[in-house]
């Protein structure tokens, strides 16, 4: 049988890549670690962890291992979480959401949620999706909101350690321009008819695919502002300091900035939300369902674009 502390030593190992810096982290010496490692060898029949002078390198199966600890310790935090929830004088839910999507999606959907369920003791933290995303694996969270633009959620497609995602929207991208912009009559435009511009950007995400973008139509993305806040970086493009790329959700309602559609393939986020696949909180499904009906209301025009 293999034994779950056993799996903890190794995790530790193959996080800080020696025993020596494992046993610190764990409070144990590296001769215990090594015992530890040397036994789990025995149980599984295959060495785990090869030592050398560059630290440590985990074999295919101490790889294999390494995944299973990762899930059972994420699966353990859950039980935790959830006997806390059991033994507390009244029923607690944590909702983890990024900034943008909580604040177009989750004043609708707590509203109801809160008629319905008044006796929930209710927390919303803040996180980007990596973070919102852990914070479900780990039980810390009972559901998130979180997003991704291209390429896959950010829960894994074979759902482990346990994780579900659930779309909501896509929320399509909008360039923004400042007032009296060369280009503020079209409609729409191509994003290397700005590849002149200079860019504000609002999260790291966007940079991303701008550059990826930039590259592909041969032009150098020059960089003016970089915030990690869509509306912030549309006060700047009001200013005149340049060009944005803003997610629908969030485009300002002021009406001083024109926005105009990108031309195909427009690109987008994708909202969706995180649940934990197995014993999900009954209440988490409640919210889960309010969200769903908020994200399904008809999108509003946005201000300051061209008819």
């Amino acid at each position: 049988m293999i034994d779950v502390q056993r799996l903890r030593v190794l995790r530790a190992v193959a996080e800080h890549g020696s025993f020596n810096r494992a046993a610190g982290a764990l409070l144990l010496t590296p001769s215990a670690v090594s015992q530890h490692i040397a036994a789990l060898e025995r149980a599984v029949g295959h060495p785990v962890a090869v030592r050398s002078t560059r630290g440590v390198t985990l074999t295919e199966p101490g790889r294999l291992l390494v995944e299973a600890a990762e899930s059972i310790s994420a699966e353990l935090d859950q039980v935790r979480h959830a006997i806390d929830r059991l033994t507390a004088e009244r029923p607690r839910l944590t909702v983890a959401t990024f900034t943008s999507g909580g604040r177009h999606l989750l004043p609708t959907a707590l509203s109801r949620f809160v008629e319905a369920h008044p006796e929930v003791e209710l927390t919303v933290v803040e996180s980007e999706p990596e973070g919102a995303t852990e914070m479900v694996r780990g039980g810390a969270a009972d559901l998130a909101l979180a997003y991704h633009f291209d390429g896959p959620p950010p829960v894994r497609p074979d759902g482990r350690p346990g994780l579900d995602w659930v779309p909501l929207m896509e929320d399509p991208l909008w360039l923004v321009l400042p007032p009296g912009h060369r280009l503020a009559d079209r409609r729409s435009l191509g994003l290397a008819e700005l590849g002149s511009e200079r860019w504000v950007l609002g999260c790291l995400r966007t940079e991303a695919y701008l550059r990826r973008y930039a590259e592909l139509a041969g032009f150098d993305l020059r960089v003016a502002a970089s915030t990690t806040d869509y509306f912030f970086a549309q006060t700047l493009v009001a200013a005149g300091v340049g060009v944005s790329l803003v997610p629908h959700v969030s485009l300002s309602t002021t009406g001083e900035l024109t926005v105009v559609r990108v031309e195909p393939p427009r690109p987008a986020r994708h909202i969706g939300l995180v649940l934990p696949r197995r014993r999900p909180h009954p209440r988490a499904q409640a919210l889960a369902a309010a969200l769903t009906a908020a994200a399904a209301a008809p999108p509003r025009t946005p201000t300051g674009e061209r008819p």
